[in-house]
This record gives structure tokens, sequence and C-alpha cells, in this order.
């Protein structure tokens, strides 16, 4: 696939309020340029919004050590370990002090495929960004960019549209048991690259 024209969001475009982040975020990019020049890139096409005061959430009971990036102004990073085995990636989406954040759920690959087939060993294209791990995985997000400002990072940032986003969905999020009932998941319908269960796919 040749390379595709992606520009950087600035953070002057974010929207600050956690629920507009998660719509807005849906068609844009995900990019990591790698040390060897190469690049790895992805859109958007599925979040969940973890809003102020949300039990669901990890900014709930206050900053610690461990999710104080969702604490910081809109457009950086909040990548924490889950389960033992995978890395997730929020964008904290609020002003400095106000703990809330957007869950990466899913990506439809654009860039460096081959690269994100070998980091998941698998070729099948469906899977390779489906789901935060899988994301995480396939964009090689670990620790390491947890707090990294999405929107100067030179290694991982947030671009712009490649492609029009088609009609959005909306649903409860996927794998919590607090604030279930919420709509706070949002999707491009359609999109086959979404994750979670078919009536969920829309």
């Amino acid at each position: 696939m040749p390379d595709i024209r992606i520009r950087r969001l600035q953070r002057s475009g974010l929207p600050i309020d956690t629920v507009d982040m998660a719509r807005f975020l849906i068609g844009k990019t995900l990019v990591h340029d790698l040390p060897d020049r190469s690049r790895l890139a992805g859109r958007i096409v599925e979040t969940e919004a973890y809003i102020v005061g949300d039990p669901a959430g990890h900014a709930y009971r206050g900053p610690t050590l461990r999710n104080q990036s969702l604490f910081l102004k809109r457009g950086r990073a909040y990548v924490y370990f889950i389960y033992g085995s995978c890395y997730c990636l929020n964008v904290s989406s609020e002003t400095h002090g106000v703990g809330a954040g957007v869950l990466l759920r899913a990506l439809e690959p654009l860039e460096g495929i081959a690269e994100m087939e070998r980091k998941r060993g698998t070729t099948m294209l469906g899977d390779l960004a489906r789901g935060p791990g899988r994301l995480s995985q396939a964009m090689q997000v670990d620790l390491r960019f947890d707090g990294v400002d999405l929107c100067t990072d030179p290694r991982l940032w947030l671009g712009t549209e490649t492609a029009p986003t088609d009609r959005l969905g909306k649903s409860v999020r996927i794998g919590i048991t607090k604030n279930t009932h919420r709509l706070l998941r949002f999707y491009e319908r359609g999109n086959p690259f979404v994750s979670g269960p078919k009536h969920l796919q829309g």
C-alpha cells in the first residue's frame, strides 16, 4: 500500500469533552513512526468514552501514579497493562486536572500491515487491530508511551482523516460491570474492523 498523506492533529482542534472526543476520533488516524523510519498507521473505527465521575473509569477515585496521564490536558496518551497480557491505549479528553479519557478499541490498518502481521502473529487483516489489546500490539504501543503528547510526539501521534467517515453508531460499552447502561461506545457502522458482539456492530 502506498504512503498515505496524514496531517498531525492540533490540540486546538480537539474537543474539550470526553463524549465529543470519542465521536470526533472516529475516522481519524493513529500513527506510530518507528525508529527505522517505517510507519504503522490505522484509521480509528471504534472508541469508548470514560467520562468525568464515571465509576467504570480509571480516573474515578482520583489521580494515582498509574492513572495520572488521564488528568493531563486533552490529547495525551494513557496506556495501561491489563489481564496480565496486553496494553490498552486511551486519549485524555478534558482540561488539566480533570480525569477522563477515550479508549481506542479498534483500527482499520492503513500502513505497515506486514509489520503488524509480524507483531500479531497472524495474516488475518480483520483481526490485526480489532479490540484494544490487539490494537496496541499491532501498533507497538506499551507503557513507554504513557503520558506522551499525541499532538506533538514524534513517534506516536493522532492524525487527520484519510477517508470520509460513514454512519456513526453508538451502543453500551463492552466488558465493564459499572455504569453499564450508558451509550458511550462509538463506531463506524458497517466497518468490518469494528470489535465486539455482532449485535453491537450495527
